[in-house]
């Protein structure tokens, strides 16, 4: 018996001991605190004891969000965090925003929700993967559950919630989605005439829109300068139409161009050099235009292109040249040396293996904030005055820093717990913060 005893005693010790390590390893993975006191700032803790079960909106669409109002009792606490003292806009700090969601109340269907499990171009590979759509409102093409339920991006109480948030988190730029009137990306509609209610959402909350101009069909030097001039003319009179300061002193905008180096670099120069034949320069349409940087040879066709700046966009690092953290310094200093600007793109994580079922290879956990702070340090590290979030809301790569929810059932989604719904908005808010306060420095 006392044998039994005296092995009880040890089994019993190396389970506490066991229990301790493992305490101490979670508590690892909580955010960065980088040289700030709190890694959540002042008021904004995390809920670190056992999380409350949050209420999920009905899934009705999601089509009567009360303005300025959490949702189901106060679980959503975007209401908390826009009573707090409001931070200023950092406009240097843009996030990447999609408006190609819809649903059957302003839609009549729903629009990318619904999207579909993508190929592997091996077709060895694809046999081994399912097929098929996504069907909403439960099943959703996404790895994580938006907080609003599946939404359409036409409703204007959701790009209002949608305004708060970034104010929230002091992001002063969206960089929105955008495709020429008629035009679309393969799994949505026409989404132009959604910018007028953007933009005067965001001028409600002092935030300004970039356009993010993507690979539409047909994209060249020639409809490039038409497709600016299309939108300098419509929208560069909004109070909410975003115009980057440059070193020169003009006030011009700024334009994001995605998978930029589908078109050669002679063709480019037709558009960007003052001597090309189709010249902007020096044109009531001019502006700022940033080229994606995907590989390490893009960047001399971009000098040649006369781009300028250069994005990253991709949320993953190490996927591309461009993306990975350990270039940042070195593609900084490239840029120093061309005149060119360094926007780096950060991000929470990445997961896409709701559309794309074959690409696990390719997700970048979000460890709890950790992966989001060491992207933020990184480029603060890099020298960066400007940085670009991908993504507020591209749900289908699981890139979003926008509100999201746990949801019970099937599919298994993940969620942001054990922090609340408002973690990566927090978080975002912390850094503009602090990107402010070192930009001053520099000054």
């Amino acid at each position: 018996m006392a044998r039994f005893r005296r092995r009880s005693c040890v089994a019993l010790l190396a389970l506490a001991l066991v229990l301790l390590v493992v305490v101490v390893f979670l508590k690892s993975f909580g955010p960065e605190d980088s040289r700030v006191s709190s890694g959540f700032g002042r008021g904004l803790s995390p809920r670190l004891s056992k999380p409350e079960k949050i209420p999920i909106l009905p899934v009705a669409e999601a089509a009567h969000v009360k303005t300025k109002a959490s949702l189901a009792g106060g679980a959503m606490n975007l209401e908390t965090l826009m009573e707090e003292a409001m931070p200023k806009p950092n406009y240097n700090l843009h996030a990447f925003y999609y408006t190609w969601y819809g649903s059957p109340t302003f839609d009549g269907k729903f629009i990318h929700w619904n999207h579909p499990l993508l190929k592997h171009w091996d077709p060895k590979v694809a046999a081994g993967y399912p097929e098929g759509n996504h069907s909403p409102p439960d099943d959703i093409g996404a790895n994580f559950y938006p907080a609003l339920g599946p939404y359409s991006s036409r409703d204007p109480s959701v790009i209002d919630h949608h305004m708060q948030q970034l104010r929230a988190a002091a992001v002063g730029v969206l960089a929105v989605s955008w495709y020429p009137p008629g035009m679309k990306d393969d799994n949505g509609e026409s989404t132009d005439d959604i910018v007028p209610l953007v933009l005067d959402a965001a001028h409600e909350y002092e935030i300004k829109v970039a356009f993010h101009i993507e690979p539409y069909g047909g994209r060249d030097e020639t409809n490039m300068f038409e497709n600016v001039k299309y939108i300098v003319e419509k929208y560069g009179d909004h109070a909410a139409f975003f115009r980057h300061e440059t070193r020169t002193g003009q006030s011009l905008p700024l334009f994001y161009v995605y998978d930029s180096y589908l078109l050669s670099s002679q063709k480019w120069a037709q558009l960007l050099k003052p001597s090309g034949k189709t010249s902007i320069r020096n044109t009531p349409y001019d502006g700022v235009f940033v080229a994606l940087l995907v590989e390490d040879k893009h960047k001399k066709d971009i000098v040649a292109s006369g781009f300028d700046g250069v994005y990253t966009y991709f949320a993953t690092n190490g996927f591309s040249y461009g993306s990975t953290y350990r270039n940042w310094r070195s593609i900084k200093s490239f840029c120093d040396e061309n005149g060119l600007m360094f926007i780096p793109s950060v991000g929470p994580g990445y997961i896409d293996t709701s559309i794309r079922p074959w690409n696990s290879q390719n997700t970048r956990n979000r460890i709890n904030g950790k992966y989001y702070e060491t992207a933020l340090s990184a480029a603060v590290e890099a020298g960066a005055r400007v940085i670009s979030i991908t993504s507020f809301n591209e749900w289908h790569e699981g890139s979003q820093i926008e509100m999201a929810v746990p949801k019970a059932g099937h599919p298994v989604y993940q969620d942001y717990l054990p922090h609340r719904p408002s973690v990566y908005l927090e978080v975002t808010r912390k850094w503009a913060k602090k990107i402010h306060a070192l930009a001053s420095e520099k000054v």
